[in-house]
């Protein structure tokens, strides 16, 4: 049985509907955030901070590669998964990727609640945030499904994600 796998950019609520939508469908769940914070012993900021973006997206990669050959799982990933083609295409080949999405206020407000994010520790955080939205849209783009998490709960949109598993059968068989 494929993997659910969530895409999207930061504060679309991967973690949160991912959470809910494993426990619904009676699945797994993996943070590939935090499974790399596991493994590395320290946190995405830390990574940055101390060996830079290209060290965390190594790291990415290598979860990325690990997870998308689980089955049954429901998989939350990092919002800049989508920028190496590969790790989009390993995914892809035994998961169905839903991407969330939503306004670029809502993933301002969404995103200012914690100091967490070290791409979006900046003075000029609007404009950055626009500016990756925009880069990104593309690969967003490529998910059998889109749902767009501004106005809606986690409940709503794992209600939705269910509904688009069954109708495409997703969940026959069994885990």
């Amino acid at each position: 049985m494929k993997n659910v796998v969530l895409i999207g950019f930061m504060g679309t609520g991967k973690t949160s509907t991912g959470r809910l939508l494993a426990s619904r469908l009676g699945r797994p769940f993996i943070d590939t955030d935090q499974k790399i914070e596991i493994e590395n012993n320290m946190t995405i900021s830390e990574m940055f901070t101390v060996y830079g973006e290209q060290f965390f997206r190594q790291k990415e990669q290598e979860v990325i590669s690990k997870v998308s050959r689980y089955t049954c799982t429901v998989i939350a990933t990092g919002g800049g998964v989508v920028l190496i083609p590969e790790n989009l295409a390993r995914l892809k080949s035994n998961g169905v990727l839903i991407a969330l999405t939503a306004s670029l206020d809502v993933i301002l407000e969404r995103t200012s609640r914690r100091n967490s994010r070290p791409l979006l520790d900046r003075p000029d955080r609007d404009a950055i945030v626009a500016k990756m939205l925009q880069e990104r849209s593309g690969f967003y783009n490529s998910a059998d499904l889109s749902i767009d998490t501004s106005e809606k709960t986690p409940q709503q949109v794992s209600d939705m994600i269910i509904t688009f598993l069954r109708q495409g059968g997703y969940l026959r068989g069994r885990c």
